[in-house]
């Protein structure tokens, strides 16, 4: 468990920090140890929020084929970059924040397919 919450946190790092040198539209303005508590807030929303409203919001996914998890993810980045970070972290658009979604996105996929990877031994 503490190691998805590590590998949620590392990819909302890495996956902000891709977004603000590669999207357009995406601005940073603040110091790198802000962008570091950004990615931070963003694993713990992930972690902790994401599973409730996946849950909640089950029958919407199963009628959209799963399209409507892009949604979700998209407005948990937008509630952090707008309404935690206003001033530090803007995204312009829709565009800009569905290509940022999509790069936290496959970060946290590939991260995950590495922690499901291991094979817990246990020694009796």
């Amino acid at each position: 468990m503490a190691g998805r919450l590590l590998f949620h946190i590392v990819s909302g790092i890495l996956g902000l920090y891709l977004a603000i040198r590669f999207v357009p539209g995406v601005e940073f303005k603040g110091q790198i140890k802000t962008l570091v508590i950004i990615g931070v807030v963003l694993g713990l929303v992930n972690f902790l929020i994401k599973p409730v409203l996946k849950a909640l919001t089950f029958p919407l996914r199963i009628l959209t084929l799963g399209l409507f998890s892009l949604i979700i993810n998209m407005l948990l980045v937008w509630v952090v970059a707008d309404i935690f970070f206003p001033r530090d972290l803007e995204i312009h658009g829709i565009l800009a924040l569905f290509w940022t979604t999509l790069v936290i996105w496959v970060l946290n996929f590939f991260f995950g397919l590495y922690g499901s990877g291991r094979k817990k031994v246990i020694v009796e």
